[in-house]
């Protein structure tokens, strides 16, 4: 059974008085839940009082980024190694704004999935069309491709610690989200391309999680999809009474 996976990414939105109410809240609200594994993943700036806010609590803290290098002269980068050292646990890598705002490659996103993992993080690994890529009828060869090259090099034991996150980009702050019945498709799909890339028992483990327009209104039917194992949130995750919903769905 595949415990849901609720995370949200906050990217660069709030400041650092918000930030901590936030914590704090979902601190109180949600912090002791086990029955399903909740995230956030604020800025950079904030994760170290982030962390120690959520100190003790079964909320995880995640960061939006890392770099593909250990160390060195990368002005402006931050490495995995870092970020374990401040206490964060997960990485979001190959987020669709990484990969078309900033012109990050599936190359790219593979040496920063193998660094993060070297250095003891677990990762969410996105993938997902474009919606001139849908309409042409490619979305499958797009995200087989992300998602075979985002793993280059990752063994059958560190998979274990990767999430793959689908969102289709089209989704993605539009107010459009695919329906149940188009997230459950491709999470399928993405389980089977797993299947062969491992083996079937190792894809069954592997937890899918849906990010595009998450609501409240729309977290249980996309959780009742087949193959989706939780929420990569975007705007629904910086205020409390829209997060918490999509925690505590039903």
């Amino acid at each position: 059974m595949r415990k849901p996976f609720l995370a949200g990414n906050w990217k660069m939105n709030l400041d650092r008085a918000r930030s901590l109410a936030l914590a704090k809240s979902l601190r109180e609200k949600c912090g002791s839940r086990t029955d399903r594994e909740v995230a956030v993943c604020p800025p950079f700036v904030y994760l170290d009082e982030i962390v120690r806010a959520l100190a003790g609590s079964k909320i995880r803290v995640g960061a939006q980024n890392c770099s593909d290098e250990v160390e060195g002269a990368f002005t402006g980068e931050i490495s995995a190694r870092m970020l374990k050292d401040v206490g964060v646990s997960l990485v979001v890598l190959g987020h669709s704004e990484r990969r078309h705002l900033y012109g990050e490659s599936d190359a790219l996103i593979n040496r920063k999935v193998r660094q993060a993992l070297v250095a003891g993080l677990d990762v969410i690994l996105c993938v997902g069309e474009l919606l001139a890529e849908r309409d042409q009828g490619v979305t499958e060869h797009v995200v087989s491709r992300q998602l075979t090259k985002g793993l280059e090099g990752v063994d059958e034991p560190d998979l274990a610690r990767v999430t793959i996150a689908y969102e289709p980009v089209w989704a993605i702050g539009t107010g459009r989200t695919a329906s149940p019945e188009q997230a459950g498709e491709v999470h399928t799909y993405l389980r089977g391309v797993l299947a062969g890339l491992y083996t079937d028992a190792t894809a069954a483990t592997v937890r899918i999680q849906y990010g595009g327009s998450v609501k409240p209104d729309n977290i249980s039917s996309l959780m009742a999809a087949p193959n989706v194992d939780g929420a990569l949130v975007g705007g629904a995750a910086l205020k409390l009474e829209s997060f918490l919903p999509i925690v505590e769905y039903k």
